[in-house]
Order: C-alpha cells, then sequence, then structure tokens
C-alpha cells in the first residue's frame, strides 16, 4: 500500500492526490505538516512524499512520474515522445515560471506577513512576462495540454487558481484573467476526483489553521 505523507492545504499534495485518484491507485493518508516531515523519507523536510513498499520517494514531479510507470492506465502521459514531452513542458512551466515566482507573495497574500515592495514590484514584471510565455504553450481545449487530460492538469488545477487568487490580494487584478481559467475549473470540477480534493482539501484547511494555532502557543 502507498502512504501519502503531507497536508490537504498544499497544493503539491494535492497535485499528487489527484493523479491517485484518477489512476485509481489505492492509497493511504498520512497527515504530515512542514516541521514535523520524517528526514529518511524527505531530505530537505518538504512535502508530499510518498511511502512505497520499496522505500520513499520526494518531489511531486518524481512521484508523479513514478506513479505512471507503476500503473500504466489510465495513462496520464502520452506514449508518443514529442506529446508527452510537451505535457512536461507545460507542468514545468506552471510550476517552475508560474507558481515558483508567485509564491514570493503568499506570505503577505495569505499568511497576514509582510512582502517588499521590491520583490512585489519585480514579481509583477517576471509574472506578466512568464504568464504570456504560458499562454502561448497552454491550449485549454478542454484540457490545459489539449483534448486529453494529463498531468499537466494535475498541477494546473492545483496551483493556477492560488496564482490568481495571490495577485488579486497583492495587486488587486487577477493576472491570469485572459486566460479561460473559469471554465477550465468547472469542466475540472466534474471529475469526481477533483471533487474529492477540493471536498478534502476545505476540511484539512481548519485542522491546518488549528495545528499553526497550537505551534504558535508552544513556541511563546
Amino acid at each position: 500500500m502507498l502512504t501519502l505523507c503531507g497536508f490537504g492545504v498544499s497544493n503539491y499534495y494535492n497535485k499528487v492526490k489527484f493523479a491517485l485518484l484518477e489512476k485509481g491507485i489505492a492509497f493511504e493518508e498520512s497527515t504530515t505538516y512542514v516541521g514535523e516531515t520524517d528526514p529518511a523519507c524527505s531530505p530537505l523536510g518538504k512535502v508530499p512524499y510518498l511511502r512505497t513498499p520499496q522505500g520513499p520517494l520526494s518531489e511531486s514531479a518524481v512521484i508523479l512520474e513514478y506513479l505512471e510507470q507503476l500503473q500504466p492506465q489510465p495513462a496520464l502521459l502520452p506514449t508518443e515522445p514529442y506529446a508527452a514531452a510537451k505535457v512536461r513542458e507545460i507542468s514545468t512551466y506552471i510550476e517552475l515560471h508560474l507558481e515558483l515566482e508567485a509564491r514570493k507573495l503568499y506570505p503577505q497574500a495569505f499568511f497576514g506577513g509582510k512582502v517588499s515592495q521590491d520583490v512585489i514590484d519585480r514579481a509583477a514584471k517576471v509574472l506578466r512576462k512568464h504568464i504570456a510565455a504560458f499562454s502561448s504553450l497552454a491550449k485549454f481545449s478542454p484540457y490545459v495540454a489539449g483534448d486529453t487530460f494529463t498531468l499537466a492538469d494535475c498541477a494546473a488545477a492545483v496551483h493556477l487558481p492560488v496564482i490568481s487568487m495571490a495577485t488579486r490580494q497583492i495587486y488587486g487584478e487577477d493576472f491570469l484573467q485572459d486566460l479561460p481559467i473559469k471554465a477550465y475549473l468547472a469542466t475540472l470540477a466534474e471529475r469526481p476526483a477533483m471533487q474529492r480534493v477540493s471536498a478534502d482539501r476545505k476540511a484539512a484547511n481548519q485542522a491546518y489553521q488549528d495545528w499553526i494555532a497550537r505551534v504558535s502557543i508552544s513556541r511563546k
């Protein structure tokens, strides 16, 4: 049995969970917050990580590739090499060039922190450039890489809404507003796996807030 370790508020945790559910792979969940991870499973203390019968795996992209090889059907990656590479390309743009940049805004957008104006200004410039580049690759027809649901959708489903929310919070403008995100997410919302991920994320949010409160009290 596979065990997915992390917590349901994490985008990357939900990306892996979405893939597991779509592929129909049996798994268990183990709520594990940052700071409580097993260093033998996640040397950098990140989530998610996956416990397998052979040993642990960390890094969500690696885990998704493992799942695809572990159970090839239903396929979430095209068998044709170029098509598969395009799916990986779109996933990389979403995570490396969009989410990672938008993440600099999260402390102020979501957690009551403060981000310097220099960071805010630079992130705006970079995000606009990177979103334009992503727009030239994304298909949304109806899925992000074309007419078939793929691993790229597992990434897009969890990251794009957060990027939209972060830019609205910081800049008063959704930097993804020119993309058909609303219609895309509505299409994904019809999938039972996405419904499960969304429902579980809402439930996990309260548990996460309670954990933050406990940690804050213990540090006083």
